[in-house]
């Protein structure tokens, strides 16, 4: 990684409306489109599909199995990392096999049926995932090597952007467009074509102003992004920190669609269509505020200011627990922990960036992105429902806005490791 300045980085005033139109981060749009569309497909409405053909449960239960490799991508992302295609550099080569490998998997998803032949179709989910997998490595890694620092946020912002709408169509539209016009099958196959449009954008991408040198060995590829990266006097400070920045946040919504019916006495449409319309829309808003306020605050001002923000946010649900029952008051809150939220993601996805080393940043994005599912998966999703038990939901929600101080406090403790990644970049 570039040596750093001792002195903190000044941050960069540009206008959102120059930030969000530049060559390097326009295209993260439609690229982040294509990462986010497979996902649903081979999750959430495969799952629906098999559903309305009568598949027993016990079968739909083990469809859940296929998103496996989402998880599992850091264990081939040295090979993205140590060889590339022959043609568009060394990430899009990459982006653009996988992105015509999903199209055509997906559009052949389309001409199977759960409710006929469920096992070809859940082989073949699977290996869409891998390939939607295997994308997700490259265009991360992509997204880490073209960017200026500068342009992190705004990149992470558009992507998050891109990604969030990918999935309401390949989820909640794919369902009515399936039900209502198409049928499942047809409906497949235009979610490949959207996919084939999608990769247009690869080609409209630009190559990284300075392009990274490739491992020049497998065993290179495989090892030396561990050595690099815990070579760095910042190494300890980051991966805690990696745990900890979202850890309130992830408590905080760990349970709270149940919160908000069993507790709070909401119906399931209104929870429902709070959290899809006005909850997406706050936290697309709030991942392009984060994106241009990043501009101007630089990285350690972002996370300290968009930390805070989303820890006191979480009081929205204590209100929501201790007020009356009003829809306009469960939106309000709803709308303001996601607003936070995905102001705190673009800041977050911005550290993760700054921190890979472009010769390695395939292997090094998907290791830090796979830690920092820690807290939401091993921490968040277990220990939240003995904490509402013991101390119940108002006192719960409390409770979340100090779960996140530790992540806060441990930013200002290391206030220069966060410098010294942001002059790192670009």
């Amino acid at each position: 990684m570039t040596t750093a300045s001792p002195n903190p980085p000044e941050a960069v005033s540009i206008p959102a409306s120059q930030l969000y139109t530049r060559r390097r981060v326009a295209p993260l749009l439609a690229l982040g489109f294509a990462s986010g569309l497979p996902l649903a497909l081979t999750g959430g409405t495969l799952q629906a599909w098999a559903t309305i053909e009568q598949v027993s449960l016990q079968e739909i239960g083990f469809l859940t199995l296929v998103g496996t490799a989402y998880t599992l991508k850091f264990l081939w992302a040295p090979l993205v990392d140590r060889y590339a295609p022959p043609f568009l550099g060394r990430r899009r080569g990459w982006m653009l096999v996988t992105q015509l490998l999903l199209a055509l998997g997906i559009m052949a998803m389309g001409l199977m049926s759960p409710g006929q032949a469920l096992l070809p179709l859940a082989l073949l989910a699977v290996a869409v995932a891998f390939c939607s997998a295997t994308q997700d490595i490259a265009f991360d890694a992509y997204r880490s090597d073209v960017l200026r620092k500068e342009e992190r946020g705004a990149g992470a912002a558009l992507s998050v952007l891109g990604y969030r709408l990918a999935m309401l169509t390949s989820g909640g539209l794919a369902l009515i467009i399936a039900d209502q016009w198409l049928g499942w099958g047809h409906t497949y196959m235009l979610m490949g074509g959207l996919m084939l449009v999608a990769a247009l954008a690869t080609f409209w991408a630009p190559e990284p102003e300075v392009p990274a040198q490739t491992p020049r060995s497998l065993s290179r590829a495989v090892f030396e992004p561990f050595k690099e990266f815990f070579g760095r006097p910042e190494a300890i400070t980051v991966l805690i920190l990696i745990v900890l920045y979202k850890l309130g946040d992830a408590f905080a919504g760990a349970l709270s669609t149940t919160f908000l019916i069993r507790a709070a006495g909401y119906s399931a449409t209104e929870v429902g269509t709070v959290n899809k319309l006005l909850g997406l829309t706050a936290t697309i808003v709030g991942a392009l505020t984060g994106g241009a306020l990043m501009a101007k605050l630089g990285l350690y001002r972002s996370l300290l200011l968009f930390g805070l923000l989303q820890a006191l946010s979480n009081l929205g649900f204590w209100v929501i627990s201790v007020g009356p029952h009003s829809v306009w008051l469960m939106a309000a809150g709803v709308s303001l922990e996601n607003l936070c939220g995905g102001m705190g993601t673009a800041a977050f996805v911005a550290l993760l960036m700054g921190l890979c080393n472009r010769e390695f940043s395939a292997t090094q994005f998907a290791l830090l992105s796979a830690l920092s599912a820690v807290g939401r998966t091993y921490l968040a999703g277990p220990l939240t429902p003995p904490l509402v038990e013991f101390a119940g939901w108002p006192t719960f929600f409390l409770m979340t806005v100090a779960i996140a101080l530790p992540g806060i406090l441990l930013l200002r403790w290391r206030r220069k490791d966060i410098d010294r990644i942001d002059a790192a970049g670009i």
